[in-house]
C-alpha cells in the first residue's frame, strides 16, 4: 500500500519540522544520465570512455570534481583539458538531464506524505543550480519549498553554507531539520551544520559505504523515512 494511502486519515505528531534532502541517489536516479554526459565529453576530447560503476564513484563534489575524476591518469591537473571536457559536460547535460532520471520507486509517494502532513522540505545539492531547478520543477513541482544547487560564491558541500542558508530561508533551527543524503558528503554536511542526517540505503552508495562515512541512521525505503520525520517507528541505525 503506497505510504500515502498508509497514512491517510491518521493525526501525526512531527519528529522534524524541515526535511533538507540532497537530490542526485536521494531522491532521483541521474547516474544513467551524467554517465552519458560524461562520455559524451570525454569521446569529444578523444579521450576513453568510463563505466557506470566508475561514474557512481565519481559523483557527490560537484561538477568540477566529477570532470576531473573521470579524466584518465595524467589529465586530471591538466587545465585546457580540464576545462575543455568541463564545458563539454555541461553543454549535454544541460539538454540531456532528463533523459532516462526518475524518482527512485516510493519517493513521490513519500515526498506527498510529508508534504500531506505539513512537513516543509527543500533540495540543497552539489549539482550545479540551473540543472537543480530544472530537475525540481520537472520532478517535484508544488512538493519543495526552496531548491539549492551548486553557485558562484558558496562553498560546495560538505561545507554548511548552503544547508545553512537553507535552513535560514525557510526559518528553521538545526534541531527540527533532518538532511537527507546517499553519501559521505551528505553525512559530513549534516554534521557540519549541526542538523542529524539520515543516509539513504537506495541511492549511490551501499550501506557498508555509508557506516565506512561515519552514517549512524540508515534508511531502507521511503516509508521508513517517513516514519522517522512523522515521529513513528524509527529505523535501526
Amino acid at each position: 500500500m503506497p505510504v500515502a494511502q498508509a497514512r491517510e486519515g491518521r493525526t501525526m505528531k512531527k519528529r522534524y519540522s524541515t526535511v533538507v534532502f540532497d537530490l542526485d541517489g536521494t531522491l532521483l536516479n541521474t547516474l544513467e544520465d551524467l554517465t552519458n554526459a560524461v562520455n559524451a565529453a570525454l569521446r569529444e576530447s578523444g579521450f576513453p570512455e568510463r563505466t557506470m560503476p566508475q561514474v557512481r564513484t565519481f559523483v557527490g563534489n560537484g561538477v568540477g570534481m566529477l570532470m576531473r575524476r573521470a579524466l584518465p591518469a595524467g589529465f586530471e591537473c591538466d587545465e585546457e583539458a580540464y576545462a575543455e571536457v568541463l564545458q563539454a559536460f555541461k553543454s549535454h547535460y544541460s539538454r540531456h538531464n532528463n533523459d532516462t532520471t526518475q524518482p527512485y520507486p516510493g519517493v513521490m509517494d513519500m515526498l506527498r506524505t510529508l508534504h500531506k502532513a505539513g512537513v516543509r522540505m527543500a533540495i540543497v545539492s552539489n549539482k550545479n543550480d540551473p540543472n537543480v531547478q530544472a530537475l525540481t520543477q520537472l520532478h517535484f513541482a508544488g512538493l519543495m519549498d526552496l531548491a539549492v544547487g551548486e553557485r558562484e560564491g558558496m562553498r560546495r558541500k560538505p561545507h554548511p553554507d548552503a544547508l545553512n542558508q537553507a535552513l535560514q530561508t525557510l526559518g528553521e533551527t538545526p534541531e527540527h531539520a533532518l538532511y537527507v543524503g546517499d553519501s559521505g558528503v551528505d553525512v559530513w554536511t549534516a554534521r557540519n551544520a549541526g542538523v542529524r542526517c539520515a543516509s539513504v540505503c537506495w541511492g549511490f552508495h551501499s550501506a557498508q559505504e555509508l557506516r565506512r562515512e561515519g552514517a549512524d541512521t540508515l534508511i531502507q525505503t521511503p516509508a521508513d523515512l517517513v516514519a522517522l520525520v512523522l515521529g513513528e517507528d524509527s529505523p535501526t541505525p
